[in-house]
């Protein structure tokens, strides 16, 4: 595998959709519930456009999994109607599902750095890590609304990760990979 530069234009692109991205991360940091509401709202959308999806690929299979498929593709049509309809309702139950994940991930923790053989730091770090996780969850469940900022605070955080990427590949020519991209470049046979 060569290691040649992007060609100029790309370069510009990928600074010019970087600045674009970590403008956009500032903007989701200052209005972090907003950009959660927004995020529910376009997986919403892309839910409506898989069922549709599944439904047409139902209709067109050969007589294998077709009423399977058309029913899972109506169901999801349906779920992402319910959602689009509620978005509030939507994204209260995403809040409080990320609330409990916490509370279980934490109590996993917790119960990892209790059992087995680990050092005195690594299982106190262990311990420590889930009792927080145990506290984000509970405080995410009593305030959704502090849930929802938390949720679109690390959305921002992962957007300005990946505006500075972009921009740091474009100013040193280096070939943008995205992390699908990575992943699979060291499942290749030499």
């Amino acid at each position: 595998m060569t290691d040649r530069k992007s060609p100029g234009w790309l370069r510009a692109v990928q600074i010019g959709l970087g600045a674009l991205v970590i403008v956009l991360s500032i903007i989701a940091m200052v209005f972090p519930v907003v950009t959660f509401a927004v995020t529910v709202w376009i997986l919403c959308a892309v839910l409506f456009f898989v069922g549709i999806e599944k439904i047409i690929v139902g209709i067109f299979l050969a007589k294998g999994h077709r009423w399977s498929t058309i029913g899972l593709g109506v169901l999801v049509l349906i779920f992402a109607g319910l959602a689009l309809a509620y978005p509030v309702a939507t994204g209260y139950i995403i809040v409080i599902f990320i609330g409990i994940a916490l509370l279980f991930a934490g109590c996993a923790r917790i119960a990892e750095g209790f059992s087995g053989n680990r050092s005195g730091w690594s299982r106190a770090f262990l311990i420590g890590v889930g009792i927080l996780g145990i506290i984000i969850g509970i405080m995410v469940m009593v305030s959704p609304i502090w849930g929802a900022a938390l949720a679109g605070f690390i959305i921002a955080i992962g957007l300005l990760i990946m505006g500075i990427e972009m921009v740091a590949a474009g100013f040193t020519g280096s070939r943008f990979e995205s992390p699908v991209d990575r992943a699979t470049k060291y499942m290749k046979p030499d």
